[in-house]
């Protein structure tokens, strides 16, 4: 008897911890812009990490179009980094190389962070919804000419965020 309370109370423990990790995937940020715009967004996920540098990544939206922001780590000054206006190429599970437009560069928080939007096709959202990532490439002017991230950690974030966005949006 006591046996079978243990193992109820441990299968309950751990439904509420998987649940909550899941809830807490789906936690879907706004802000209102300064043009009156509300714009949803994620933490930023880790995708890549070295000594040397490191790549954040999380979905932007306003509902009508979806944007992947990129927070590379090291980053160029502001001067430099204004100059980033090539577009993003992702290749995602299913061996394709999808090109994302170039949509904006933000310096944020006093400058300690850099943040590049680029605008996902609405004809690719599909296959972000379906395949993880696996590595990136952009033109990272001021520092390197291309920098190729082969992505190690949280490969499904955009996955998981974008699922998050439409999973919201059917409410």
């Amino acid at each position: 008897m006591f046996r079978m309370k243990k193992i109820y109370l441990i299968t309950v423990f751990l439904s509420v911890i998987i649940s909550s990790k899941n809830f807490a995937q789906c936690d879907i940020k706004n802000r209102v812009l300064a043009d009156g715009t509300m714009e949803f967004y994620f933490e930023p996920a880790v995708f890549y990490t070295t000594k040397s540098k490191s790549l954040k990544i999380n979905i932007v939206t306003d509902k009508e179009n979806y944007f992947i922001a990129l927070q590379p780590t090291p980053f160029p000054s502001k001067k430099e980094g204004k100059k980033i206006k090539d577009d993003l190429i992702i290749e995602l599970a299913d061996t394709k190389k999808y090109k994302l437009t170039h949509y904006d560069t933000q310096y944020k928080n006093n400058d300690s962070i850099m943040q590049v939007l680029y605008l996902i096709d609405s004809n690719d959202i599909k296959a972000f919804l379906n395949f993880e990532a696996i590595t990136a490439e952009i033109n990272m002017q001021g520092t390197e000419f291309v920098r190729s991230y082969n992505f190690k950690l949280h490969k499904q974030a955009i996955m998981r965020q974008l699922a998050c966005v439409f999973k919201e949006e059917d409410k």
